[in-house]
């Protein structure tokens, strides 16, 4: 059986994210993420420091509306001190606890840990030179930027690695991604809009991701009957390295047939993610699966 407590009493569930990141501190960034779904709205902001260390140094939540539990929200500053790598989800849910709300406030502070992925403080002389779309140069700022990237897609693998120097590419980070200027806001900007629409014995799941360097419109198709995936495609309109991102997003097709069970949200790391796959595309279709309830 395949359902989603999302769905119930109606036929269509929406939830946006917007996350940003300012150049708050000297040696930290600040993340703010705000979820909005048709019931709720929450916002979490924290300062955090960038790779290796990931710590959390101040934590603030609150409810914009619905009825989360305001204690939640009062709670949030217990994160501070912790890291935002593995365990940190863990750590969210033992904060929240099994209060109203406490999905949402998880999910939120999740996409603050994926936002820290993003933005890197390197020394400007490291950067001197740098021009927009030098695939290389990137490639190598982003690996000393950013110490759990080596082998975690597919761009960031040996094979990735060796496309660089077989075929063209390009890469969309800018100076800013990598060197910001003191004080600079909005540096980097992200959009998810995530949607379940049932229609009969169908049910499809959407999720979009756009951000500075991402642009990711997925879309699958679950048959309700069989409970198997029956349809499963992918648009990007922008890829952080047009050329070499572009190899593991036809992967999205070997989800077609595959049943839509609890099993599968561990298989799908093999299928879409991990060092052969693509690491945004992972997580969109993870972030998706989670708003079932999956025998």
């Amino acid at each position: 059986m395949i359902a989603s407590p999302y769905l119930e009493g109606r036929d269509r569930y929406e939830r946006a994210i917007e996350g940003w990141v300012d150049n708050t501190h000297e040696d930290a960034f600040t993340h703010t993420v705000r979820l909005t779904d048709p019931d709720h709205s929450v916002e979490v902001s924290a300062v955090c420091t960038a790779s290796p260390g990931y710590e959390v140094r101040q934590a603030r939540a609150r409810i914009l509306r619905g009825d989360a539990d305001p204690a939640i929200a009062a709670d949030f500053s217990g994160l501070s001190g912790a890291r935002m790598v593995a365990g940190f989800t863990r750590r969210l849910a033992d904060l929240c606890g099994p209060r109203a709300g406490a999905g949402l406030f998880v999910d939120a502070a999740v996409e603050i840990a994926r936002l820290a992925r993003q933005t890197a403080k390197v020394p400007a002389a490291m950067t001197a030179g740098f021009a927009h779309g030098d695939a290389r140069r990137c490639w190598e700022l982003d690996n000393a930027s950013w110490e759990d990237l080596p082998n975690s897609c597919f761009t960031y693998s040996a094979a990735g690695r060796a496309l660089l120097s077989s075929r063209s590419a390009t890469a969309s980070a800018t100076l800013e991604l990598y060197t910001p200027p003191p004080g600079a806001r909005n540096i980097f900007v992200r959009k998810r809009l995530s949607r379940l629409v049932r229609t009969g014995p169908r049910l499809h799941l959407f999720h979009s991701l756009h951000d500075n360097v991402h642009g990711f419109d997925i879309h699958y198709e679950i048959d309700l009957d069989s409970g198997r995936i029956a349809a499963a495609d992918s648009v990007t309109s922008r890829l952080p390295y047009l050329g070499i991102c572009n190899e593991p997003q036809a992967k999205t097709a070997a989800l077609i047939g595959q049943q839509a069970d609890r099993a599968l949200r561990r298989g799908i790391r093999g299928l879409i993610g991990g060092e052969a796959g693509c690491a945004q595309l992972y997580d969109l279709t993870a972030d998706l699966l989670k708003l079932l309830v999956l025998d």
